[in-house]
C-alpha cells in the first residue's frame, strides 16, 4: 500500500468515491456560467486579471464547457496510460484551476484521490502557462525551484510533465499534464514530454472545434 508522503509508517487512505459523471458533449447547452467571479478579477494583479477575462471570453465564444467532460476525461486517461503515470489532467486556468479532464487511480487503490479544482497558485501548471512551453520534471526534487510545492506535500508527487493549451489568438487557456508519486529516469523525459505535447494538441483540437455560440 502507498505510504503517506510525510510519514512512511502511515498508509494513505482512499477518499470516498466521487459521484459518477454524465457524458457531456461539447454541444451540450448545459454549461457553467462563463462570467468570471468579480473576486477573481479584483484580487489578481492587473495583467493576470486581463488574461483571466480574455480566457473566459474566448471559452464563451468557442462554446467550451468549463465542467467535467467525458471526452476530456478520455483524453486525460489516454495520456496518462501512454506515459505510464497514475494521474492525468486537462486543466483550464479559470478562477481556480479546473480539471475538465481527469484520470486518477480507483478510489479503493490507496492512492490520494483528487478533486476537480485546485488553487491557481498550486502545482507546476502556472509555470507551464508562464513559459508557454512544455515543462518536463522527471524528478521534482532535482531542482530547488520546483521541489517546494503544495502538491508535493498533499499528493506526494515526484514527477510532473505538462504542456500549455495555447489558442491561435495567443491566449493561454490552461494545460495538460501527468503526475506520479514515482520519479522517472531522465532517459524517459523526452518521450513523456512528447506525449503531453501531443495530448495538448488533441485537447486544443477538441476545444477549437466546439461550435461557436
Amino acid at each position: 500500500m502507498p505510504q503517506h508522503p510525510n510519514d512512511p509508517h502511515i498508509p494513505l487512505q482512499a477518499a470516498p468515491p466521487a459521484l459518477p459523471l454524465p457524458r457531456r458533449d461539447l454541444r451540450d447547452a448545459t454549461r457553467d456560467p462563463l462570467t468570471p467571479p468579480a473576486t477573481a478579477l479584483t484580487s489578481q494583479p492587473v495583467q493576470q486579471s486581463l488574461e483571466l477575462a480574455q480566457r473566459y471570453e474566448l471559452l464563451h465564444r468557442l462554446g467550451v464547457p468549463t465542467v467535467a467532460n467525458e471526452d476530456f476525461d478520455d483524453l486525460a486517461r489516454d495520456m496518462a496510460e501512454k506515459a505510464g503515470f497514475l494521474y492525468g489532467f486537462v486543466n483550464l486556468a479559470l478562477a481556480k484551476q479546473t480539471f475538465i479532464g481527469l484520470h486518477q487511480p480507483p478510489v479503493d487503490s490507496g492512492y490520494v484521490i483528487v478533486g476537480r479544482t485546485m488553487s491557481r497558485d498550486h502545482g507546476w501548471c502556472p509555470e507551464v502557462m508562464t513559459r508557454k512551453k512544455a515543462l518536463p520534471l522527471h524528478d521534482v526534487h532535482a531542482s530547488p525551484r520546483f521541489s517546494g510545492n503544495a502538491v508535493v506535500d498533499a499528493v506526494g508527487i515526484r514527477s510532473y510533465f505538462g504542456a500549455p493549451l495555447i489558442h491561435e489568438s495567443g491566449t493561454v487557456l490552461g494545460t495538460v499534464c501527468v503526475i506520479d508519486p514515482e520519479r522517472r529516469p531522465l532517459s524517459e523525459a523526452r518521450r513523456i514530454r512528447d506525449i503531453t505535447i501531443h495530448s495538448g494538441a488533441q485537447a486544443m483540437d477538441l476545444i477549437t472545434h466546439a461550435p461557436v455560440r
